[in-house]
């Protein structure tokens, strides 16, 4: 099993009920995929380095994960697919 980071940038006019079911449903996600989920670091609002479809803020929501190659592929098909989410990022950790 390989070490993952997931990060995704939830839209600042998603109210506080929405960000909680939408975290908890992606970590539903990974963990179907045979993810085992070892830290949740929800980073709360914050302003963006630049403007993304004229948003300014995003709430940042940082995963670590340990799982097998591609147990993030279904993550990122449902998270291109949800417009609450304005980007997202899965990076390999060399640890």
């Amino acid at each position: 099993m390989r070490n993952y980071e997931v990060l995704y940038i939830i839209a600042p006019s998603v109210d506080e009920n929405g960000i909680k079911e939408m975290v908890e449903r992606y970590n539903n996600v990974l963990t179907n995929q045979g993810a085992e989920i070892e830290k949740v670091d929800e980073m709360g609002k914050r302003r963006l380095a630049y403007e993304i479809d004229d948003l300014k803020d995003g709430y940042y929501v940082v995963v670590y994960i340990k799982a097998e190659p591609g147990a993030t592929d279904e993550f990122e098909r449902l998270v291109k697919m949800d417009d609450n989410v304005i980007r997202h990022l899965v990076v390999k950790n060399e640890d």
